[in-house]
């Protein structure tokens, strides 16, 4: 089945996951080495997530901002937005409090859910002056120093509350069609207030299936993708997670820009998502080491 064949993202993933199981999907630097969560385990935390989103009260067309560096949490918190009906809204983890607030504003964001206790520092203010925010759901322990308005909780602690889900919730995705919106994207923000952008499942999944035509030539399978763009950019969110999504690929998260050159080398990535910039890099970076061996 290919992605012109899906109603909506939801249904991909959980198809995908039934084809694939127990093969490695997710990849992330654990202990000094990658390591990997199978589509199954990916799909399990996605409906469990998606159950806990809908028992603090979130409903079909609500908004929940996701804010969080590239990592397995990221797509899952997306696609259990999106299971419950509700609508992403990313946001850059460069933003200021004064972006996160307008973001939250702007968009009537019911719940929050962070990464970092360092990014939960400039998020959390925001969410506690929000008249929408609901509550905010953490990654990693935010270690607060102030109480705020909204109800805290941990990733961890949310999903053990809820029992194994994956089929009832794949059902109750099913529901939703191309045309239901799956995220609103705001700009960054360096040209004034962030503006966000609706953009519906459909757009999405044609997206995927235009890159599909294209891969096809080069053979969709075994593919390793090695995410390292914002997923906050809708560049990143179809092509670095949609798109792997698609074709049953393999995603392993960057450890960050820094970094980069080195996880290219352990995990040899078969596909890369990236912009001219850094091509650039590379270049620049080959060059220093070609003037400092002659030197």
């Amino acid at each position: 089945m290919g992605p012109e064949k899906y109603q909506n993202l939801v249904q991909m993933l959980f198809e995908q996951a039934r084809k694939n199981g127990t093969k490695p999907f997710l990849w992330a630097k654990s202990e000094g080495r990658f390591q990997a969560q199978s589509w199954d385990e990916v799909v399990d935390q996605v409906a469990r997530m998606s159950r806990a989103l809908i028992k603090e009260g979130v409903q079909a067309g609500d908004r929940v901002a996701l804010i969080s560096e590239n990592r397995p949490e990221w797509l899952i918190a997306d696609f259990a937005i999106m299971a419950a009906g509700a609508i992403t809204v990313p946001a850059y983890t460069t933003s200021t409090t004064s972006d996160y607030q307008h973001i939250l504003e702007n968009s009537r964001a019911k719940g929050v859910i962070v990464s970092t206790a360092k990014l939960a520092r400039t998020v959390l203010p925001a969410a506690h002056l929000s008249d929408s925010a609901e509550f905010v759901i953490a990654m990693e322990e935010p270690r607060l120093t102030q109480s705020i308005n909204a109800r805290m909780l941990r990733w961890d602690d949310v999903l053990a509350a809820q029992p194994a889900c994956v089929d009832a919730v794949r059902e109750a995705a099913s529901t939703l069609s191309r045309e239901d919106v799956a995220c609103l994207i705001y700009t960054s923000g360096t040209g004034g207030a962030p503006k966000g952008v609706m953009i519906h499942h459909g757009a999405i999944l044609h997206n995927c299936m235009g890159a599909c035509d294209v891969l096809s030539e080069i053979g969709l399978a075994g593919n390793r993708f090695l995410s390292f763009l914002p997923l906050s950019h809708a560049y990143e969110h179809s092509a670095g997670q949609a798109l792997p999504v698609s074709i049953g690929a393999e995603i392993y998260y960057a450890e960050g820009i820094d970094k980069l050159a080195s996880n290219m080398a352990e995990t040899k990535p078969t596909i890369m998502v990236v912009v001219p910039r850094l091509f650039e890099m590379l270049r620049n970076r080959v060059l220093r080491q070609v003037e400092k061996r002659a030197g």
